[in-house]
C-alpha cells in the first residue's frame, strides 16, 4: 500500500491501513510487523505516531508479543472460548490458565461456592502433577450473609418461621466453602505455596456470578431461576432455585480491546468496593 509522501498520516489512518492488511491476509497470524522505523519511513511520520497506531491495534487484540525489544506479531484469531459456554464447561479451563501465573489472584461473587469448588479441581491437579507452580494464590469470595432474606432459593409457597429452603442453602454454602478452603490451603503443606482464602458476606442476593482472574479477565453468568422439587430430611421442598452450573458464562479479556478492558476494570472496581465497604466478616459454620 503505497503512501503519498506529501500527506502525513494520523495514528488512526495508520492503524486502519494495517487493519486492512490483516483483513485481506497480507499480514497473517504470527507474522512480525515491520519495525517502527520502517513503518515511520513508509507512512512519512514520526515514530511516536507509529507507536500510537500500534497501541490502538494492541487494544483491539490484533497484536501479540508486544515489547520494546522486537516488533510485535499479528495475534491469532479469537478462539472458541470467546463463545459463551455453560459455567461447568467454561470455568475450569479458564481457572487452569490463570493458575499458570506466578501470583494467582481470583475474586468471586456467587450464591454458593459449588461451581468454583468443582472447577478448581483441575488446576489443583496440575499443581500436584508439577505442570504449574505458582508462588502464591489469593482467593477472595463474596457470598450472601446467612441473615439475608434471599431472593432465591425460596419456597414456592413463601417463607415461614422455619424455612427449610434457607437452611438447605446455608448448609451448602458452608460445606462447599469449607471444602474449597481446605483443598487450597493444603497446597501450603504439600507444595510450599503461599495460599490465602478469605470470605466476606454480602448483604444482598447476587443476581449473577462473577469470576475475576488475575485482574485480566472477567467471567460473568446470570443465575437462571426455575421451579423444582427436592426431597430432603425434612420432606419434599418445592422451591424456586437457580441452575448455576448450567448458566452461560461470558468472558471478557483485557487483551481483546477497549470494550473488554473497560468491563474487566469496572468489574474489579465493583468487587473491590463491595469487599472494602458494605460486606462483613463471614464464618463458615
Amino acid at each position: 500500500m503505497a503512501v503519498n509522501g506529501s500527506r502525513r498520516r494520523s495514528p488512526q489512518q495508520i492503524a486502519d491501513a494495517l487493519r486492512e492488511r490483516i483483513r485481506v491476509g497480507e499480514l497473517r497470524a504470527g507474522d512480525r510487523l515491520p519495525t517502527q522505523a520502517e513503518l515511520a519511513e513508509e507512512f512519512g511520520v514520526e515514530r511516536g505516531t507509529v507507536r500510537q497506531a500500534l497501541r490502538a491495534l494492541q487494544e483491539d487484540g490484533l497484536l501479540s508479543n508486544v515489547s520494546k525489544g522486537s516488533p510485535p506479531r499479528i495475534a491469532e484469531p479469537a478462539s472458541d472460548r470467546a463463545e459463551p459456554q455453560p459455567t461447568m464447561v467454561g470455568l475450569a479451563p479458564r481457572l487452569t490458565e490463570a493458575f499458570a501465573a506466578q501470583h494467582v489472584r481470583i475474586d468471586v461473587v456467587c450464591l454458593t461456592a459449588e461451581t468454583l469448588m468443582m472447577a478448581l479441581g483441575e488446576p489443583i491437579r496440575q499443581i500436584h502433577e508439577g505442570r504449574v507452580r505458582p508462588e502464591s494464590i489469593g482467593v477472595r469470595i463474596l457470598l450472601p450473609s446467612r441473615d439475608v432474606d434471599l431472593a432465591f432459593p425460596v419456597p414456592v409457597e413463601g417463607r415461614g418461621e422455619d424455612d427449610p429452603v434457607h437452611q438447605r442453602w446455608l448448609a451448602q454454602r458452608n460445606a462447599q466453602g469449607q471444602v474449597l478452603r481446605h483443598n487450597l490451603r493444603a497446597l501450603r503443606g504439600t507444595h510450599g505455596i503461599d495460599v490465602r482464602v478469605t470470605f466476606r458476606a454480602l448483604p444482598f442476593t447476587p443476581p449473577v456470578k462473577l469470576y475475576l482472574l488475575n485482574g485480566t479477565e472477567a467471567l460473568i453468568a446470570y443465575y437462571l431461576i426455575a421451579r423444582r422439587e427436592e426431597v430432603s430430611d425434612s420432606g419434599a421442598l418445592d422451591m424456586y432455585d437457580v441452575l448455576g452450573t448450567e448458566s452461560l458464562l461470558f468472558s471478557f479479556e483485557k487483551k481483546v480491546g477497549q470494550r473488554d478492558t473497560a468491563f474487566v476494570e469496572e468489574s474489579q472496581k465493583w468487587f473491590d468496593a463491595l469487599w472494602e465497604t458494605i460486606t462483613t466478616d463471614l464464618k463458615l459454620g
